[in-house]
């Protein structure tokens, strides 16, 4: 071996011995390392009474036996009812408002009218309009002044959607068809403006496991195993909070005003109208031009057609200013977090019958206390 064959290989020998050492720590690093770090990982909101910057209460539309989805006719007219979903409206919307929509083809019109123009009567007109109909939304308000803006906007489609005792098997089929719709097509917004998006949900319940919730709580009712991920129990090394009592899962969650913003939009885009006209009486509906009405008018339903059954639930909400990192929903006694891209919105509380629509300091005070303990405790 020559002087130069003999530096050749030391030069190349030290250039791997010097790569190798470089990139050890990078190529044998733990494959499980960030897997491991998440578990401390879920940040800590900056909670306190002066970063709320809105607080609303809004009602929500229920009846003991379930959404409302028959027909009846007014005059000359079939009046298609859409309505009374409880705290299930936006995850159901898509499913009653196909189910919706079938009755409406059955009918043979293909000009339609669409009463309200909250997250059930939008789907409810995207969807005739897929079929080929020409709709216009009769509506006192538009987004953001309707209900469905107060909503929490998260993927829960049998929250008080009726009362257990009065559950039919009947009403279950027809519920598990409609979720099975919506789940699907909520499943082709994923990635769209951020409209919908996966989002994990924490239970945290420090004393142990909560005791099964009351009719009234807005606890599922139903339950269709295997649509969303199962609920896994955490161990106390597999997350930060002081509780005895964790459980995480993936769910959906709703991006409120850029979602009714897009419905909206497209629903213009192909065509349709939205006239601002109030609905106070048979008689308006009457006046309207189109043989065949969508009654998706929610709580406005109870006056107009007299349904003694509906009723609402209000359901105090106060937004917390944004913080990017925070991605994530929590559930835990008297209190409960979801992050979304317009605010961290806190609630927790449900009072049926109550028309009330004034926000309440002291259920806000509540609720920032419950969240502030189990923050302050986390570890890390």
């Amino acid at each position: 071996m020559n002087r130069r064959t003999f530096f050749q290989k030391m030069g190349l020998g030290g250039i791997a011995v010097a790569a190798g050492t470089a990139c050890t720590p990078h190529a044998y690093v733990d494959k499980h390392f960030n897997i491991s770090l998440g578990k401390y990982r879920i940040p800590k909101l900056r909670l306190s009474l002066d970063r709320i910057v809105k607080e609303t209460v809004g009602l929500r539309p229920f009846r003991a036996s379930g959404p409302r989805l028959d027909c009846e006719m007014l005059g000359n007219k079939t009046i298609v009812h859409n309505y009374g979903h409880g705290g299930s409206g936006w995850s159901l919307s898509w499913g009653t408002g196909n189910i919706a929509r079938q009755k409406v083809l059955a009918t043979g019109e293909r000009t339609v009218a669409v009463l309200g123009c909250g997250t059930v009567g939008i789907a409810t007109a995207r969807l005739l309009q897929e079929s080929g109909c020409e709709v216009t939304i009769y509506t006192k308000d538009m987004p953001p002044n309707v209900t469905s803006n107060l909503a929490t906007g998260t993927w829960s489609p049998a929250s008080r959607v009726c009362d257990p005792a009065k559950a039919t098997p009947a009403l279950r089929q027809v519920w598990e068809e409609a979720t099975r719709f919506s789940f699907k097509r909520y499943q082709f917004m994923l990635g769209l403006n951020d409209i919908a998006c996966w989002v994990d949900e924490y239970n945290v319940y420090p004393d142990g496991i909560p005791a099964k919730p009351d009719a009234g709580s807005g606890a599922e009712v139903f339950d269709i195993p295997g649509i969303l991920p199962e609920r896994v129990r955490l161990t106390a090394r597999e997350h930060p909070f002081r509780a005895d009592y964790v459980t995480r899962r993936s769910n959906m969650m709703f991006n409120i005003p850029a979602y009714l913003h897009h419905h909206l939009s497209s629903f213009m885009l192909f065509g349709g109208k939205v006239k601002i006209r109030e609905i106070k009486a048979l008689e308006d509906i009457d006046e309207l031009p189109e043989k065949t009405v969508v009654n998706c008018m929610g709580l406005g339903a109870k006056a107009v057609f007299n349904d003694e059954e509906l009723t609402p639930v209000s359901g105090q909400l106060s937004c917390l200013i944004p913080q990017p990192e925070v991605q994530y929903k929590l559930i835990t006694k008297g209190a409960n977090l979801i992050a979304r891209k317009d605010g961290i919105y806190l609630g927790g509380n449900g009072i049926v019958g109550n028309w009330d629509t004034t926000p309440s300091r002291e259920q806000t005070e509540k609720v920032v206390t419950v969240l502030q303990k189990l923050m302050a405790e986390m570890r890390g």
